[in-house]
């Protein structure tokens, strides 16, 4: 079997919402300026509310065809990645589709001034939709073909990207609302950083505040940073915060800055996690080297995709770390969490607005959710098949 074309597919759809999809956003980086911390988008290249009942979903998926009629798909993520995909393509034309660690290898030894960011996220693309392709020509879920099941139905926390922060009646609605679906754990995202003063920081601490008397003490809290606060201020938080017990506080500080990441796991009494916008195993080991982290995050879709990231996730149970993946709801990310043991993977993330955008072309509609609890595929591959119905316009990408 040799793989014959690489495809990017650019497809349009609508769901019907109700209101506005995307409530608010969460802190950035750039809000250090004021200019940035009043801009509200947070959409980027998902799609876009068309009106209060609808909005057009936007995704692009890379599919590898064989000589054989087999096909693997992945979605690509953000819209430059296509650019990298394609400079790929002729690499791996020709070549044998079920070679997946040298088809890595040769990837990644040819993008040596690509070693993180948008490149590695173009091998990580092409990585999965090589292992969907192998999944579906041996007939086998890939959770099979990487050692699982450990199990197949795994307790998932609610992620609330996009639901609103800073109106305290909405936090508490829409946790009551995550509580009421079965959820044991919730994340959720702070608005407020240290350009944000004294009154942004107690604003954070009140949503805090506000989700432990909301939910009680059974339930786990987590808190994201996004990367956007620095070691005094998140220290600062954390003194506020411990008596709410969050179950981590997550990307603290900005990916490089791994000494900041040590300092601050050394000065609070929560656990720390991070490193979703972290690369390779290389890159990992770094975190794990220098103690900095409780909890390692790579995203399956970023990280070197599911090659990469079983030997990421291997080698953190030598360092006795835990490892949840980021958008662990993805099919990827439904695989490779059903092939690990549930004392080094105990939750799946499940970004409630994102998981709807992602399965969004779904024929088979995702992966079941009942009670908090997520059911991984047994379709072969991942499991992700593309429902031509909900396809209102697609165009085919080249450069």
């Amino acid at each position: 079997m040799k793989i014959t074309d690489i495809r990017l597919r650019h497809l349009k759809g609508h769901m019907e919402v109700d209101g506005p999809f995307f409530e608010d956003r969460l802190l950035q980086p750039t809000d250090i300026y004021e200019e940035f911390r009043e801009d509200r988008n947070q959409i980027g290249n998902r799609g876009s509310q068309l009106d209060s009942g609808t909005f057009q979903v936007e995704q692009t998926f890379v599919q590898i065809d064989t000589d054989e009629g087999v096909s693997g798909i992945s979605s690509t993520g953000f819209s430059a990645t296509a650019w990298h995909i394609w400079q790929l393509k002729d690499l791996l034309i020709g070549r044998d589709p079920l070679a997946t660690e040298f088809l890595w290898d040769i990837m990644h030894r040819t993008s040596v001034h690509g070693r993180h960011g948008e490149p590695m996220m173009a091998i990580s693309a092409l990585d999965i939709a090589l292992w969907d392709l192998k999944g579906k020509w041996l007939g086998q879920p890939v959770y099979m073909l990487i050692g699982g099941p450990c199990r197949k139905s795994m307790p998932a926390y609610a992620s609330m990207l996009g639901h609103n922060v800073t109106d305290m009646g909405l936090v508490h609605e829409r946790a009551t609302m995550a509580k009421e679906r079965g959820f044991t754990a919730q994340k959720w995202f702070f608005r407020h950083g240290p350009m944000s003063g004294h009154e942004g920081l107690m604003k954070n601490v009140e949503m805090v505040k506000t989700l432990r008397e909301t939910v009680g003490p059974e339930i786990d809290i987590m808190l994201d940073c996004w990367q956007s606060m620095d070691v005094n201020y998140v220290v600062k938080l954390a003194s506020y915060i411990e008596e709410y017990q969050p179950r981590w506080i997550e990307e603290v500080a900005m990916p490089d800055r791994i000494d900041s990441y040590r300092k601050i796991r050394e000065k609070i009494n929560i656990p720390v996690s991070g490193a979703e916008h972290e690369y390779t195993r290389w890159g990992f080991k770094r975190f794990m080297d220098a103690e900095a982290l409780d909890i390692i995050q790579p995203d399956l879709n970023w990280a070197g995709g599911l090659s990469e990231t079983l030997k990421i996730s291997a080698m953190a149970t030598a360092y006795d770390i835990i490892t949840i993946a980021h958008q662990g709801v993805t099919p990827v990310g439904m695989a490779w969490s059903a092939a690990q043991s549930p004392i080094h993977t105990p939750y799946v993330e499940m970004l409630l607005k994102h998981a709807a955008l992602a399965y969004h072309f779904d024929k088979n509609n995702g992966p079941i959710l009942n009670n908090g609890n997520l059911t991984v595929s047994d379709q072969p591959g991942f499991g992700y098949e593309i429902d031509d119905n909900k396809i209102e316009d697609e165009t085919e990408i080249t450069f």
